[in-house]
């Protein structure tokens, strides 16, 4: 459809929002939160053993300790060492007020330092200390 000439005979400026700069930014936008959303997903890699538990449902609301395959100990993600494990832990468990405390150990852990670490934690008397596993597959 051809544009009127205004009397002055210019043409009148066309009030229309160009889209499609827009529409590219917000794709290129989902594109880069689609590849990164996996890597955020923090944590201390453990490869869990399996058993049949049933799954956490808010595990948001406590501590969680760690243990990798090599043996090193984490509280939350920072790695610390036994020493300061053993300072660190009742103090945090006292700044934060936790109550559950959920313990994760590789499977290859040796099973005397897995205890030696639930019992540090039994010992300060914290509410409730879960084992994490992962669900057995059928």
């Amino acid at each position: 459809m051809p544009r009127r000439r205004t009397r002055s005979g210019d043409l009148p400026t066309a009030a229309e929002i160009n889209v499609t700069s827009l529409v590219d930014v917000a794709f290129t936008l989902l594109v880069i939160f689609l590849i990164t959303a996996p890597i955020l997903q923090g944590g201390v890699e453990v490869r869990l053993p399996r058993a049949q538990a049933a799954p956490l449902t808010a595990p948001d609301d406590g501590l969680v300790v760690s243990i990798d395959r090599t043996g090193q100990l984490f509280v939350g993600e920072a790695p610390v060492t036994w020493a300061e494990f053993n300072d660190a832990f009742p103090r945090i468990v006292r700044e934060r007020g936790v109550g559950n405390v959920y313990l994760r150990a590789d499977e290859g852990v040796p099973y005397g330092q897995v205890l030696r670490v639930l019992g540090r934690m039994k010992a300060l008397d914290v509410a409730s200390v879960g084992l994490v596993a992962e669900p057995e597959e059928e």
